[in-house]
């Protein structure tokens, strides 16, 4: 992300490793997520926006003013990541296993718990298939294993209608002892949206917060410092890798290797700050507190006047800020 950052690099040494390739089937892809979605008003202005990113969990806290005579009810929304399974090698980090709430969503509103509705649509070629996935029966969450069973059992006119509609695929493998075997698996994207009605009282402060469990993207073992391949094709850019944070990096690879222990491993987040742009005029006061999780991790994000404030955060701190960019954060974790 080098919108609207500039690229500063932020590391601390000690990540162990081994030296072997990082293969596509010890990847797992992230989905980028983002905060909530306001609509505008010019009497509600934002005055802070906390932001905590995480391996665990994201934190956000909004602070919002209503600068008018009269309260204001606006439409708020948190739009999930979209899932795709689009190959039989994909592999995305889907933190829960709940059929809507996936990345486990929770939002407070002055402190009280905010009765959210939810939307869930599914897409194949850019038609809402909705309607008919239900009336098969199909869950409408591709990633669960429920999903699989009922796809499996339809009739097998209804496994060609599916495919033919692009929402399915029929996979064929070897059972061994059995013969060749078939499964129908999902093709369809989910879109997912949680929403209220949020109202902002005259000449009062409302606070909203809201966290969830991002989608970590993962590598078994991290190409970066790994002395017998490139640094992989657009990390520069993304992350702001530097030649201090790949020298930590090799630094890395090479204790690993003399202590014959497992290579750097490595971890991705993608956040969206793009949503933080939803209201009419700039964020009066931004704080980003990023946490590495381990003293000894590595880790590498785009930021301008990053300081490090403990031995895993580091923090940026911007006033009327208008974000035009997202973020993205690559750490590599040591052997524990």
């Amino acid at each position: 992300m080098r919108r609207p950052f500039s690229a500063i690099a932020l590391m601390a040494a000690g990540a162990a490793a081994e030296v072997s390739p990082a293969f596509a089937n010890d990847t797992t892809a992230e989905l980028a997520t983002g905060g909530l979605v306001f609509v505008q008003n010019p009497n509600v202005a934002m005055q802070s926006e906390d932001l905590f990113v995480s391996v665990p969990q994201i934190r956000v806290a909004y602070r919002f003013f209503n600068t008018g005579v009269a309260e204001v009810t606006n439409l708020v929304a948190f739009p999930m990541p979209d899932i795709t399974f689009d190959s039989p090698d994909t592999n995305i980090a889907i933190p829960t296993q709940d059929a809507q709430n996936f990345l486990g969503f929770f939002t407070t509103a002055n402190a009280k718990p905010v009765a959210t509705q939810v939307e869930q649509r599914a897409y194949a070629k850019g038609v809402d298939r909705t309607a008919l996935l239900q009336q098969l029966g199909i869950p409408l969450a591709p990633q669960l294993s429920a999903t699989d069973n009922a796809l499996d059992a339809l009739p097998r006119d209804k496994w060609q209608q599916l495919v033919d509609l692009g929402l399915a695929y029929i996979d064929e493998y070897h059972d061994t002892g059995t013969g060749m075997k078939q499964h129908l698996e999902p093709r369809w994207t989910l879109k997912t949206t949680f929403f209220w009605q949020q109202t902002f009282p005259a000449h009062q402060q409302t606070l909203i917060e809201h966290q969830y469990t991002p989608s970590v993207g993962s590598s078994v073992e991290s190409l970066i410092g790994n002395p017998g391949f490139p640094e992989p094709a657009g990390y520069k850019q993304k992350y702001c890798t530097d030649p201090d944070f790949i020298a930590a990096a090799a630094q890395a690879w090479e204790r690993a290797r003399r202590a014959n222990v497992t290579a750097p491993a490595e971890q991705r987040i993608d956040y969206i700050l793009k949503t933080g742009a939803n209201w009419a005029g700039p964020i009066a006061d931004f704080t980003l507190t990023v946490d590495k999780g381990r003293p000894d991790n590595l880790i590498s994000f785009c930021g301008n006047g990053v300081k490090k404030i403990s031995p895993t955060r580091f923090q940026v701190h911007y006033t009327n800020f208008t974000p035009t960019g997202d973020l993205a954060v690559v750490i590599l974790t040591s052997h524990p």
